[in-house]
């Protein structure tokens, strides 16, 4: 068996990416996605790939199952199971607006209604020692009425069972005496073994709610897989840029719930260690949505905890902003300006060009207008445009403006660049980062078709175009470790620290992470933990997470000194100051074990061959330049603007003025004139 394979479930395509260990070729394909049953599109994105399926060693792939039932609404009646007195802690949520100034503002709809919720009598104080014990008739009342109800889950959060965990192990061995395989049971502290109550019931009840979908969906593939005599066994990517096995994922399945979007992260890292860059930001932009995330000092940016559609999550998730900018995205009037976006035309019926009864202009139909599009070779030839369509499109709605409707079809493209901007300004300039020292590395669809504009727009000096673009998060899967994330609550002011035995609980972590890696089938010379200790100055309510050399650290001389300056520049460099003199306090420990596997190699360039196909007239600037039209395959020395490259999975523009090269990665260099 020699095939490593990674697939990207998107909502339109499954797009799929095969690495031979034998000779080294990457090749990558798509296939249609397949809504009623997501494991024909599967087998038909392999056979695209694979000739012979019982070759495949290694299989990874991103599904955005979960998430879907998310957005849609569309997850499983969930019961919640709270301890008593604290049945509205997950209602009321918190009191601070996420948006001060918005007058129509709500909270966002809590995913289980209070009806829904029970309570069990029962206390832990904050150290976990037993007040009162736990009422195991309330807990065989609750799994009488999730089973006469026909709940599809039950979530169990108790007050400080991340200190303790022995009431909610026991409510869970009740509940799955009663219930059986038949009702999921959502332990807190298995979800997120850390405090605040809300934020821990939020996790608990998102992983109820999403997780029977994510399994039954996992368990199909399976299924799928089995039925065909292939014994490879099915991987999953997480939200945190690491990945677990299928079993796992089951056990899990909020770990997922971000799990497409993260590969292309995962690729940027790789992009940025082969190009010898510190620094990359990543952008996704395909038909809908643009996707932004950041490498930073080598690695993805990956927080503890974050939101989902105003829901709370503790979890590591790779910080991802996601704004509705993309190739569908449509363009519009609104109190007599242009608006573009966040409605989308989609697959169906799509932009005008595609020709499927669409009317409305959208992004791409503002690109076919300015020239900037093959219509005879868009996806490789797998789609023939409509130009006439497009520039029809276009020209109703800049009668509209009265506008020139070339002069419109630029004005649409700088909107929607101006946008994606913007949102890379949320991940970057507000957190203290200055755009113009990364890298913009650009994949999806539609991304390397805008790149050069956005980085003129930041001041970002590089582009960056990988292989097969529209499947570069595929390529990312395979890229990425297995990871497996351990936490231990440890809170400590700073006069009490016991830097020995803080050791020794980080020494314990070690232990359990590398015995998860090695139950995901991890050789032991390929794994490895790194610690983190999360802390603040006393008073604050928010912590940052402050890496540790190894578990031994804490217990070292001088060892809070140390921490104390680490923390102090982490300040700094987060929120612009910091106070050196004010005494600190330790609130988490965190330990990460990774487990590494074969990398697949970048995507060759291709052989060497006439690139040119053919010179357009493109719009830039409100000028005609006359563009040559050239094929990525084998393209190579230096290529001067404008440019158009074209390939299976997207287009490349390059604006006059830039300078664009082909490394030894395959990669498409544009230096962006600014």
């Amino acid at each position: 068996m020699s095939y490593r394979v990674a697939m990207d479930i998107g909502g339109t395509f499954t797009d799929v990416v095969c690495y031979d260990e034998r000779t080294g070729a990457v090749t990558a394909s798509k296939a249609p996605t397949t809504p009623g049953d997501l494991a024909d599109g599967v087998f038909a994105a392999l056979g695209r790939v694979v000739g012979d399926p019982s070759e495949i060693s290694f299989f990874v792939h991103g599904t955005t199952q979960g998430l879907n039932a998310l957005l849609e609404r569309k997850g499983s009646r969930v019961l919640v199971l709270a301890s008593e007195g604290g049945r509205d802690v997950y209602r009321i949520a918190r009191g601070n607006r996420d948006r001060m100034f918005d007058l129509r503002y709500r909270k966002p709809e809590p995913l289980v209604p209070r009806r829904h919720v029970m309570e069990a009598a029962g206390r832990l104080d904050y150290r976990g020692h037993e007040l009162v014990p736990l009422d195991e008739d309330a807990v065989r009342e609750a799994a009488r009425r999730a089973r006469d109800e026909r709940f599809d889950a039950v979530a169990v959060c108790l007050l400080f069972s991340y200190v303790n965990p022995e009431h909610e192990v026991r409510a869970g061995r009740i509940l799955r005496e009663e219930l059986g395989d038949d009702v999921q049971v959502v332990l807190s502290h298995e979800v997120a073994r850390e405090w605040r109550e809300y934020e821990r019931t939020s996790s608990s009840v998102l992983e109820a709610y999403t997780g029977p979908v994510v399994r039954h969906y996992l368990a199909g593939i399976e299924r799928r897989f089995a039925e065909r005599g292939l014994r490879v066994p099915v991987h999953v990517m997480q939200s945190s840029g690491g990945l677990v096995n299928a079993a796992y994922a089951m056990h899990r399945p909020l770990q997922t719930l971000l799990s497409g979007p993260v590969g292309g992260t995962m690729g940027g890292v790789a992009a940025a260690r082969l190009l010898g860059r510190e620094n990359a930001i990543c952008i996704d932009m395909g038909g809908t949505s643009f996707d932004v995330s950041l490498v930073v000092d080598g690695r993805p940016d990956v927080n503890a905890e974050a939101r989902i559609e105003g829901h709370p999550v503790l979890m590591p998730i790779v910080n991802l902003h996601t704004i509705g900018a993309g190739g569908g995205s449509i363009a519009c009037t609104e109190a007599g300006a242009l608006r573009v976006g966040p409605q989308s035309a989609g697959a169906v019926p799509g932009p005008a060009c595609y020709g499927r009864g669409g009317t409305q202009p959208t992004v791409t139909d503002a690109n076919v207008a300015l020239g900037r599009v093959d219509p005879s070779w868009f996806a490789g030839g797998l789609l023939t445009l409509d130009a006439e369509a497009a520039g029809a499109a276009v020209a109703d709605l800049a009668g509209e403006l009265r506008l020139d409707p070339l002069q419109l079809a630029e004005g649409v493209c700088a909107v929607a660049n101006a946008k994606m901007a913007q949102a890379i300004r949320t991940l970057t300039v507000e957190h203290g980062l200055e755009p113009r020292d990364f890298a913009l590395v650009a994949f999806g669809g539609a991304g390397p078709m805008h790149a050069a504009f956005i980085a003129q727009e930041l001041g970002i000096s590089e582009v960056v175009v990988p292989r097969f673009p529209g499947a570069f998060s595929a390529w990312g899967m395979l890229q990425a470790d297995v990871r497996r994330d351990l936490t231990d609550p440890y809170y400590r002011p700073q006069e009490s620290l016991d830097g020995g035995d803080m050791s020794q609980r980080l020494v314990w972590l070690e232990r359990e992470a590398l015995a998860a890696l090695a139950a995901q089938g991890v050789p032991e010379d390929r794994r490895r933990v790194e610690h983190a200790v999360e802390m603040r100055y006393e008073g604050q309510d928010y912590t940052l997470t402050i890496p540790l050399r190894d578990a031994t650290e804490p217990a070292q001389a001088g060892f809070l000194e140390c921490i104390a300056a680490r923390f102090a520049e982490a300040h700094t460099g987060r929120y612009g100051h910091a106070t050196p003199e004010a005494p600190v306090e330790f609130v988490m420990l965190r330990s990460t074990g990774f487990g590494s596997f074969p990398r697949a190699a970048a995507p060759e360039a291709g052989a060497a061959g006439p690139q040119e196909v053919g010179v357009r007239d493109v719009i830039f600037d409100g000028e005609v330049h006359r563009t040559p039209v050239l094929r990525r395959a084998g393209l190579s020395g230096e290529l001067e603007g404008p440019a158009i490259v074209v390939e299976e999975t997207a287009t490349t523009v390059i604006p006059p003025g830039c300078l664009a090269s082909v490394d030894g990665n395959g990669f498409l260099i544009v230096k962006v004139d600014k």
